[in-house]
């Protein structure tokens, strides 16, 4: 009965001192085998996208802790732009989370017990200095290390050469984390629903040197071109998770 407690079933809150997202454009049919039953793929034009979030989480602790309560962890998160619809005909946009890093033990413990975000440890370093925010990521299989320079001066940064959308309007709407993570789950066909809560939302395009980043080459992704699409930063955000409702059939929530 292991997937009952794993429809995130703890509210949490938190504050990112510092988020970055890299969004990366594949051609769709890469993607389409990720998306599990009830949802479907998010695209622009013939591409589909996966979001590399990068987060400086302070303060991370269940919604009835108090903030002095909490503990910081540094967190990545691998995820593929989604759609949910409802029986009513909504349309909920979100991402399906295909791996997820932590700097602490016990988030991944945590966090594998309570929801399918898939945490594994790794030794993760994030550093400021001057407008410049780097991330380093070396994870333990190697198939998820990451190293990136930001250049917070640069915002409002032109879109990556090569990105496949038309203008930063476009591109903002990729610009992860979106309002609901999904999971499906199997043992009842349903569709776990998790929705963010965000204050002052006000993502902006920055410049990045990405350095390394091996998660495109091993599995589906192996042999495959990801093209940045965008790159978004935001700063002293406060932010949380609800609780996990599941979506059945019907379109009833439980």
């Amino acid at each position: 009965m292991r997937h009952l407690l794993q429809r995130h079933p703890v509210a949490i809150r938190t504050r990112f001192a510092h988020s970055l997202v890299l969004t990366y454009a594949l051609p769709a049919r890469v993607l389409h085998p990720l998306v599990p039953p009830g949802l479907t793929l998010e695209t622009y034009g013939e591409h589909g996208f996966v979001a590399v979030a990068l987060v400086d989480a302070r303060a991370l602790r269940p919604a009835f802790l108090p903030a002095r309560l909490g503990a910081d962890h540094l967190l990545t998160g691998y995820r593929v732009f989604t759609r949910f619809r409802t029986p009513g005909g909504r349309a909920m946009r979100g991402l399906r989370i295909l791996r997820s890093d932590t700097d602490r033990r016990l988030m991944a413990f945590g966090g594998n017990l309570l929801t399918r975000y898939h945490y594994r440890l790794a030794r993760i370093g994030a550093r400021v200095a001057g407008e410049s925010l780097e991330f380093r990521v070396d994870s333990a299989d190697g198939r998820a290390d990451l190293h990136v320079r930001a250049d917070l001066g640069s915002a409002p940064a032109p879109l990556p050469a090569g990105s496949p959308f038309a203008d930063a309007r476009a591109a903002r709407r990729f610009a992860g984390p979106l309002p609901y993570t999904f999971e499906y789950e199997p043992q009842t066909r349903s569709v776990i629903v998790v929705k963010a809560f965000r204050a002052h939302w006000d993502p902006q395009p920055v410049s990045v040197d990405v350095r390394r980043l091996t998660f495109f080459d091993h599995g589906p992704f192996a042999g495959t071109r990801p093209v940045l699409a965008n790159a978004f930063h935001v700063a002293d955000l406060e932010y949380g998770w609800e609780r996990g409702l599941r979506r059945t059939e019907s379109g009833g929530e439980r």
